[in-house]
């Protein structure tokens, strides 16, 4: 979902919010709140509902939600009263109150795929986490992968890799990777003891064939 309101712009898709066109930085937690109101608006959604949909299975205190709320809003400059982006409803939850206009998605000639055995995962234009927490962009679920073990940032038709400092290390083929190393397509990326594949279409792609099984 890509949308905008205010001079705000949040893309779901690539993990991005920025406001009057500057980057803003949200905890992965405050970031898929903001999109959870977003996508509920306008109804308001619980505290209950925004526990489950957080922390599924954890139990939090309310004052973990209050405190993303004010980790938005102070991230996008908002406030209380009549025109809040997000609203307090006492006693239930909260509601996103402004005006959101959705854009659609700019066609793109271009792909770039990251594939684990039967699992293919695109990659957004900026940068992609590849790691062990369920809010990364590219989740892999393996003992020996880190929370947050590498990332892929891709600009165009180049990617490039950095290792997040993670405890079992990345590699590229043979290649430890220690700083930004630029991807090519059909290259074996290793992170811990999982094996993923590096794609890349410039047309229309069809479903790769070659897999990191």
């Amino acid at each position: 979902m890509r949308a905008s309101f205010a001079d705000v712009t949040f893309d779901g898709d690539a993990r991005r919010v920025s406001r009057a066109g500057a980057p803003v930085h949200l905890t992965p937690k405050a970031f898929a709140l903001l999109g959870l109101l977003i996508e509920k608006r306008p109804a308001a959604v619980s505290r209950l509902a925004i526990q489950e949909k957080l922390w599924p299975g954890v139990f939090v205190t309310e004052g973990n939600i209050d405190s993303l709320v004010k980790e938005i809003r102070k991230a996008l400059g908002d406030g209380h009263g009549p025109n809040a982006l997000i609203r307090t409803v006492h006693g239930f939850g909260f509601a996103f109150d402004a005006p959101v206009r959705e854009e659609a998605e700019p066609p793109s000639a271009r792909s770039h795929l990251l594939v684990w055995g039967a699992q293919t995962f695109p990659l957004a234009e900026g940068p992609n986490v590849l790691g062990r927490v369920r809010e990364a962009n590219v989740w892999l679920g393996h003992d020996s992968v880190s929370r947050a073990h590498a990332r892929v940032f891709v600009a165009g038709d180049r990617a490039e890799i950095v290792d997040l400092g993670s405890r079992n290390g990345t590699r590229v083929g043979e290649r430890p990777v220690r700083e930004a190393v630029v991807l090519r397509d059909g290259d074996e990326i290793v992170l811990g003891c999982v094996r993923v594949v590096y794609r890349f279409f410039a047309a229309s792609p069809s479903m790769p064939t070659r897999s990191a099984g």
